[in-house]
Parts: C-alpha cells; sequence; structure tokens
C-alpha cells in the first residue's frame, strides 16, 4: 500500500540533498551541461521547479501542463537564470508542491497526468520523489545512482518494469539484482531474457540513465528499451 505521508517526507528530504548540493555551485556552473543531451544544468533545475508547480495543478484538479508547447517553453525561459534565483525558485515551488500534499484530500482519487496517463493521487508523491532523485543525478555534481536511498532504488525499478510490462517492441524479461526480481515486456509466451547487474545499473538502465553495458543478459541480446 502507497504511504503518501512518507514519500511527501521522502521528497522533502531528497530536495533538501539537492537544494545543499546545487548552492555550491557558481553562476557559471549553471550553464554547463548536464547529463541530459540538450540541456543545462539550468534547464534541470528550471524544470524541476516547473515540474513541482505542475503536480500541484494534478493534485489540485487542473491540467498537468496547458500544453506540452508551454511546457517546454517555460523550461527554457527559466533556463538561464543564475544560480540564485534557481534555488529560490526550486525551494519555493517544493514548498508549494509540499502545502498541495498536506491538504487533505481523497489520496485513493484518480488523477490525470501527462498525455492522458492516470494514476491515483497517492502515486504523484512518489512521482514526484523519482523526479528529484534522478535529475539530481542528471545534474553532474557529485550524485551517483549508487548513491540513491535503497528504498527508492528498488521502488523505481518495481514502477518502471511495470510500466514497460506488456509493452510489444519488448520480449518477455526477467531482471534480477541477484536478490530481487522482477518482470516486464510481453507476456512469457517465449523464451525469456534474463537481465541481471547491479541496482544502480538495472535502474540506470531501466530509466534511460546508463546503455546496460553493465549488465549480464542470458536468453538473448540486451532488449532495446521505447523512451521514457
Amino acid at each position: 500500500m502507497i504511504d503518501h505521508a512518507h514519500d511527501l517526507e521522502s521528497v522533502r528530504d531528497a530536495t533538501e540533498r539537492l537544494l545543499t548540493a546545487v548552492a555550491k555551485l557558481d553562476n557559471a556552473s549553471v550553464t554547463e551541461s548536464s547529463r541530459l543531451p540538450g540541456w543545462s544544468r539550468g534547464h534541470v533545475l528550471a524544470h524541476l521547479a516547473r515540474n513541482a508547480d505542475a503536480l500541484v495543478n494534478v493534485l489540485e484538479g487542473r491540467p498537468m501542463y496547458a500544453d506540452a508547447h508551454v511546457r517546454d517553453a517555460d523550461i527554457e525561459r527559466d533556463a538561464p537564470r543564475p544560480l540564485d534565483v534557481q534555488l529560490t525558485d526550486v525551494r519555493e515551488s517544493a514548498a508549494r508542491f509540499q502545502s498541495a500534499g498536506a491538504a487533505p484530500a481523497d489520496w485513493s482519487r484518480t488523477v490525470e497526468l501527462r498525455n492522458g496517463v492516470v494514476d491515483s493521487a497517492a502515486q504523484v508523491p512518489f512521482r514526484r520523489w523519482a523526479e528529484v532523485e534522478l535529475h539530481y543525478v542528471d545534474l553532474g555534481v557529485g550524485y551517483e545512482l549508487e548513491d540513491l536511498p535503497e528504498e527508492f532504488t528498488g521502488r523505481e525499478t518495481e514502477f518502471l518494469a511495470e510500466r514497460f510490462a506488456g509493452h510489444p517492441d519488448i520480449p518477455p524479461t526477467r531482471l534480477t539484482d541477484g536478490t530481487r526480481v522482477w518482470r516486464t515486456g510481453r507476456e512469457a509466451d517465449e523464451g525469456e531474457v534474463t537481465v541481471s547487474g547491479s541496482p544502480a545499473d538495472l535502474l540506470g538502465w531501466l530509466a534511460g540513465r546508463r546503455d546496460g553495458s553493465a549488465l549480464t543478459v542470458d536468453g538473448g541480446p540486451l532488449p532495446a528499451l521505447p523512451p521514457l
């Protein structure tokens, strides 16, 4: 069962850790490339701030973004800002998200995200936690997939495996870190591919942050995953 209150606290903790790390940068560092193709660190920080506000919209029953163009334009507009403005925006938008999460609500209700995706309201804090943790890694400021909280790594791996479950272009795939097992791709009506590796490498591959070269694959080639 999803504990949205626990996840809200995890979001708060992850945000504080990210802000502490980013505060050590300078204005020039914010303009440098992040690990995401075509995005500077400023783009990542702008996205984090606007995503927090977008998820407030979701929790309060409004469209997540007006449209894809507005989402992208807002990130481009905000990316070049100096460090102090970026930090303030991430901090204040995070506070708005926490405030929306603290409001009395039916957490079992269904909410709509981008592109017609629906989920339970209780899942929204975990979705925000994923945004903060993975984009903290994307900033390239010394925080790696291996540094992610163990709980988060396991839950996000499960979330992404479920996201790709039933995908017609992914063969039946068994994922294991040597202790836990997840399955994804098409139903196992044919030979199953087994992908093994460390928790960080498995998550990195599923999340599009690593190419999977560190993984061990049995039963066929490493499956090609669709973009997130």
